[in-house]
């Protein structure tokens, strides 16, 4: 039976590849050792060479595992979303080529969403590893935080690791997916958006191995790092969200803050451009110096 005409799986395991085998090899191996077993997975190669090539047409004979053979782009975003457009399952968890998962992962975290009642998303907690995948000292991360978090997001509050989520594919497919042209920090922005439509739940435990090496597959070396939406260009984005009052005002302060932190980051070089940076700023001067959550970063 081909996995076009099979029922739909419960998970959809989104994988971009590109090279690094010693560790793609792990992480796939992490996926076959699920305890849930009803996934099927996705694999979005980004142009990876030969030796990599032979080892995912090998893998071609599984029912459960399909690939999508793509020229090399460089764009994380971009290969996770041609991925997305194969899925089938009710969920999506999206896992790197270099992170592992730990047996339970998908059963509890599966579990925990069909159990939860409005929350359409999910996340765990996690531990890093180094490149020989030997546990690091405990990184300091923040709190874990589960509900309603876009507040949280936008101060830094809470850090997301791309490895750790599942989430209802329609969900995904509401907010548009990745955006493609983000080379970095595409998966805090999809964390943003999806945090607008819906609360998230925890698994407050380690499910989740995530590699810090030296050899990140283009943008995925960010896909432990707290959401960073300071920037103009990002802060005129999450404007446009339909977010609460409260949520808007923080990111009019946010919008302020990094406006003003460029202007004095120009003023010694160009003076006349910095000027024009403040002029922009000022209808958001005010929020910038009012009371509210202190700004991060």
């Amino acid at each position: 039976m081909t996995m076009q005409s099979a029922a739909a799986p419960s998970v959809s395991v989104i994988l971009p590849s590109f090279n690094r085998l010693q560790y793609l090899r792990c992480a796939i191996e992490s996926v076959f050792a699920q305890t849930l077993a009803d996934w099927e997975l996705v694999i979005a190669d980004d142009g990876s060479e030969e030796e990599v090539r032979a080892y995912l047409r090998a893998l071609q004979s599984e029912p459960r595992v399909s690939v999508i053979w793509l020229p090399h782009s460089g764009n994380p975003a971009a290969v996770r979303n041609r991925a997305m457009r194969h899925a089938r399952g009710d969920y999506v968890a999206f896992l790197d080529s270099d992170d592992e998962w730990l047996p339970a992962k998908l059963e509890r975290q599966v579990g925990a969403l069909r159990a939860s009642t409005g929350r359409r998303w999910s996340y765990s907690g996690s531990v890093i590893i180094d490149a020989n995948g030997e546990r690091c000292a405990p990184a300091v991360l923040p709190r874990p935080h589960r509900g309603a978090i876009l507040e949280l997001l936008l101060q830094h509050e809470v850090s997301i690791w791309t490895p750790t989520v599942v989430v209802e594919r329609h969900l995904v497919m509401e907010v548009g997916g990745f955006d493609e042209q983000l080379l970095v920090f595409e998966d805090c922005d999809l964390w943003i958006r999806l945090a607008c439509r819906s609360e998230i739940d925890l698994v407050d435990e380690p499910l989740a191995r995530v590699r810090r090496s030296h050899d990140q597959h283009h943008g995925e070396a960010n896909h432990g790092t707290p959401c960073a939406p300071a920037g103009t260009g990002h802060s005129r984005k999450v404007r446009r969200l339909e977010i609460s009052r409260r949520a808007h005002s923080l990111v009019e302060r946010l919008f302020a803050h990094s406006t003003l932190e460029q202007a004095s980051l120009r003023a010694d070089a160009d003076r006349p451009a910095a000027a024009m940076i403040v002029l922009r700023a000022a209808p958001h001067r005010g929020a910038a110096c009012s009371g509210g959550p202190a700004l991060r970063g």
